[in-house]
């Protein structure tokens, strides 16, 4: 089902929005959008199966003769994009996730970097954090910031991290490598810029400054950091199934895809010590310290010894 707009047959720019369990936020969100003042644009939003279509629908009611609405099955926010990329019309498109919101010179700041005469398809930007405590005001770049060129290697190796609601690139190049990999359960955005930068040769850029709103909350795609690592080492392993890869570049994503296992059981062994299942923390503690080789660790794992309770307490303070 879609709404269509009287609108020119090309926009410039297309923003794809997919829409699961964001009732709450949509309006919201879609206003960040339409009170940019750069205005040549169209505006799609897929809702994904969600749940909450009875109020998502009533959400957008009054915005029904300015956006593009469809729907379908729940497939994923990878498909949910792929069918906004399939309708959109623009040259150019944005993602910006359901729960997020842009600033208001979002648009203009990224359509300028993008065509600031320096050839590049693809630009980003950072974001501050908001709706969780214990990051508020935090932004996306303090945590995983982006340092020198944006090369296939810095992607990898997460040098560069790309924020998929912050991103305006073109579509003809997102067309040309087979869109989002519906496959992928999560990460889909990382295996995409990976694939543009490998296959279409795509030029990205960033700047620094915050110009969106990140949502965090309990249930957010954004706000589970363990299920986001394995979507990353599922798109490196995926990676690692290429026949074009150079020995180098070869070593290079078996060490990450090491790295980012180790993490993952860090991470794994943190929440089991905070839910007093202490063997399976030890476990994964020390799986996790053979390859990160932490001081920090080994006191812990020393600690769950001698004192588990009292590293639990400790733990339950500080969880991340």
């Amino acid at each position: 089902m879609s709404d269509s707009l009287s609108k020119k047959d090309s926009p410039l720019v297309s923003v794809i929005i997919p829409a699961y369990k964001v009732a709450p936020f949509i309006r919201e969100t879609l206003d960040s959008v339409l009170d940019q003042p750069f205005t040549d644009l169209e505006v799609i939003v897929i809702n994904d199966g969600s749940p909450d279509t009875e109020e998502l629908e009533a959400e957008i009611e009054d915005y029904r003769e300015r956006i593009i609405y469809l729907k379908q099955s729940n497939l994923g926010a990878g498909a949910a994009r792929n069918f906004g990329l399939r309708t959109a019309r623009g040259e150019f498109v944005a993602f910006l996730d359901g729960d997020d919101t842009w600033l208001p010179g979002f648009l203009l700041e990224q359509f300028d970097l993008l065509k600031g005469g320096k050839g590049f398809d693809l630009v980003y930007a950072d974001a501050v954090n908001f709706g969780e405590p214990a990051t508020e005001g935090t932004t996306s770049m303090a945590t995983n910031p982006s340092e020198g060129e944006v090369t296939f290697e810095a992607l990898v190796t997460s040098t560069c991290s790309v924020l998929t609601s912050t991103v305006l690139t073109r579509r003809d190049l997102v067309l040309k490598v087979g869109l989002f990999d519906e496959s992928l359960p999560n990460s889909q955005d990382f295996d995409l810029w990976l694939r543009l930068l490998r296959d279409a040769g795509a030029r990205m850029t960033y700047q620094r400054k915050v110009l969106v709103r990140r949502r965090l909350y309990a249930g957010s795609l954004a706000s589970d950091g363990l299920k986001s690592l394995n979507g990353e080492i599922a798109v490196l392993k995926k990676l690692l199934r290429r026949s074009d890869l150079s020995q180098a570049e070869r070593n290079l994503i078996e060490k990450t895809i090491e790295l980012r296992e180790a993490v993952a059981e860090r991470t794994i062994g943190k929440r089991s010590l905070i839910a007093g299942d202490f063997s399976s923390a030890s476990e994964s503690l020390r799986r996790a310290n053979r390859v990160l080789n932490s001081w920090k660790l080994r006191f812990i794992i020393m600690g769950l010894h001698i004192a588990p309770t009292l590293m639990q307490r400790a733990s339950r303070l500080r969880p991340n």
